[in-house]
């Protein structure tokens, strides 16, 4: 990893060139959220999409200078949404956040195929980032927001798309675990089958660039001393886990909204992986910090893919 914590993230990336376009600009939230980025220096210009009177409103609320933004008047979400990524296609913005336009609409317009932001046969997937203070390293969960209930090859997928986001954070070979509720196959548990074969993914080349192991429950993928109680003794994931795999968005969301609202010094980030650019797509209840480090995130990936 080419930083170790958020603060070291925002060090990277302060003063860098970071152009945001937003849909539905008009959010006290999305609001928030580039103050806080652009005070940390993580802003240089961006263009802001929606209701112009209520972005300069909500703007002065929250004390953001608009100064170096363009405000694109626009009263229609779907609208909104087509014009943000077509600014991105024309070079005027680095990456997108999302403001106040419903998800479907957003992604929508990323997954336009006259847009050109998704690779033909490609998967969009939520990526999530987290430095907590039990854990010795960051670690990502993956797919906690946009895929329902994926099967075998959009899990592969979904592993693909996060390891080629660690891997531009500097991990190498990310170190993956397929968390199921137990760590041996069961068929009444197709999670656990699911896990098995992903694993073989990764050791034929199907899945490249990764070590992925698995079923491995949370205890088995966080702690080689509770894999050790467990007799799971081998292996090169447990407690070294880059990124947590989790079956379905009832299982992943529910933890990525636990770890959010519990652990302990957490912080995170999180992306859309998948697409050309890297794509913003925050939760309203997310903190306006996590909002402001998806950002830098952002920044970052762009950054090392330039």
């Amino acid at each position: 990893m080419l930083f170790k914590n958020f603060d070291e993230l925002l060090k990277i990336v302060k003063g860098k060139s970071s152009r945001l376009v937003v849909p539905g600009a008009h959010n006290p939230e999305a609001m928030e959220a580039i103050k806080i980025a652009d005070d940390a220096g993580l802003v240089s210009g961006g263009i802001l999409i929606g209701e112009t009177a209520a972005i300069r409103t909500m703007a002065a609320g929250a004390g953001l200078d608009l100064k170096k933004f363009e405000l694109v008047e626009s009263a229609d979400k779907a609208e909104m949404c087509k014009l943000a990524v077509s600014f991105i296609k024309q070079g005027k913005g680095d990456f997108l956040v999302k403001g106040l336009v419903d998800s479907s609409l957003y992604l929508k317009a990323i997954l336009d195929k006259e847009a050109k932001l998704v690779e033909p046969g490609a998967t969009l997937s939520h990526f999530v980032l987290f430095e907590t203070a039990h854990y010795h390293k960051l670690l990502a969960v993956t797919d906690a927001a946009i895929l329902i209930s994926p099967d075998l090859e959009q899990k592969r997928r979904i592993i693909q798309n996060s390891v080629n986001i660690m891997r531009g954070l500097g991990v190498e070979t990310p170190k993956v675990a397929v968390v199921c509720p137990v760590e041996k196959v069961n068929p009444k548990l197709p999670s656990t089958v699911d896990a098995a074969e992903l694993s073989r993914m990764s050791q034929d080349g199907r899945i490249t660039n990764a070590v992925v192991e698995g079923p491995y429950d949370i205890y088995i993928s966080l702690s080689r001393k509770l894999a050790d109680e467990k007799g799971v003794s081998g292996g090169l994931v447990p407690g070294e886990a880059d990124i947590l795999v989790f079956p379905d968005l009832d299982a992943a969301n529910p933890v990525y909204k636990a770890i959010t609202f519990f652990a302990a010094g957490m912080k995170s980030a999180a992306l859309v992986a998948g697409a050309s650019v890297p794509v913003i797509l925050p939760s309203r209840t997310d903190p306006p910090l996590t909002k402001a480090l998806s950002i830098a995130l952002a920044s970052f990936l762009k950054k090392m893919a330039t």
